[in-house]
């Protein structure tokens, strides 16, 4: 069977690159080859080899990005990542590979568009979910990639989605409507999640999105 290449981004902690193997092995259960892209140099020639990006969970996004002052709830992402996947995600849609960001790729993704966060949700929101820690029921709603209908998902977020960025529908959200799902309509696979599917691989909706994204990025290489 053809695999197709995932790029995953990855995380920079002193002299350490890191990403938790969750990440990996789901894109590997699906029939992927995933490819870890360190936030180093030029990202062109990963945006020409890969078939499809998949930008993971991590900290925050610096405020910067979206014109805001940093709050002190805020714990930011080293810029140097920040800035390689901006740069990528740019030339990876402009060849329109398929994209999957999961919670920080998400948010990333949405800010890329046009859109803002809140930086965090318990400060600026009332809600009645704790999102930082736990499970909680999402409603799908009807779109192109997954099965509608009520699920439980694991949810590690402090911030989340203020302004839906520019071409992007949501399709998923919690019972206090907070944003846990988006997929940029005019375009083959574009997709962002809020809960961490890689950690619930034995869960057919966590099954379905990998699945969808690697079909999709297989389909980009023939």
């Amino acid at each position: 069977m053809n695999s197709p290449i995932i790029g995953i981004t990855i995380d920079r902690e002193d002299e350490y690159l890191r990403l938790k193997q969750h990440y990996t092995d789901a894109v590997i259960r699906v029939g992927g080859m995933p490819i870890l892209l360190p936030p180093i140099g030029n990202p062109l020639p990963y945006a020409e080899s890969i078939n499809g990006l998949l930008i993971p969970g991590g900290d925050d996004l610096d405020p910067f990005y979206y014109n805001e002052e940093m709050t002190p709830t805020v714990k930011p992402v080293p810029r140097q990542r920040s800035d390689f996947e901006i740069s990528l995600l740019k030339e990876v849609v402009s060849r329109e590979k398929p994209v999957l960001g999961i919670c920080y790729g998400m948010q990333l993704i949405n800010v890329v568009f046009g859109g803002t966060l809140y930086q965090d949700i318990g400060s600026e929101l009332s809600v009645e979910i704790n999102h930082g820690k736990g499970y909680h029921i999402i409603v799908i709603a009807e779109n192109r990639f997954l099965t509608k209908g009520k699920f439980s998902v694991n949810s590690t977020h402090h911030q989340a989605i203020k302004r839906l960025g520019n071409g992007l529908i949501d399709f998923a959200r919690s019972p206090d409507k907070i944003i846990e799902a988006f997929y940029r309509g005019d375009y083959p696979f574009l997709v962002g999640v809020q809960w961490h599917p890689e950690h619930l691989m034995d869960d057919n909706l966590s099954i379905d999105l990998f699945y969808s994204f690697v079909k999709a990025s297989r389909e980009k290489n023939l």
